[in-house]
């Protein structure tokens, strides 16, 4: 599940692997909770992912090889690192360019459009 105050569930679950690639792109490593802050800050609480969304994307992103783990002992808890692979970076490269030129395509689209409703008759 995905809390998001702004933006409807499917904008954020077919964006999310795109904001994890490039968080863990521009930030280097990172762990599951930090994410969750650092999207909900640099969003201005305007996207907020949980757990139930998070994990599972990074687990599958470390099965397909785009991600690799790491393991931190903190006090008596071991933390759990994410880092991009080699592929995982090319993925995030591609898909943030992705993700633009489809924003600027939307722009483009939208730029006149009128959210008051308009009938032909």
């Amino acid at each position: 599940m995905y809390i998001c105050l702004m933006y409807s569930n499917e904008l954020i679950k077919g964006t999310l692997k795109t904001i994890v690639l490039s968080l863990l792109a521009k930030k280097g490593r990172m762990y599951g909770y930090e994410i969750t802050q650092h999207v909900k800050e640099e969003t201005d609480g305007k996207i907020q992912l949980t757990e139930g969304a998070l994990y599972p994307l990074l687990h599958r992103l470390e099965a397909e090889g785009l991600l690799e783990t790491e393991k931190e002992n903190i006090g008596k808890r071991v933390r759990k690192y994410y880092r991009l692979t080699e592929t995982g970076n090319d993925q995030a490269t591609s898909l943030a360019a992705e993700f633009h030129e489809f924003s600027q395509t939307m722009n483009r689209l939208l730029n006149n459009f009128s959210l008051k409703p308009s009938y032909n008759v």
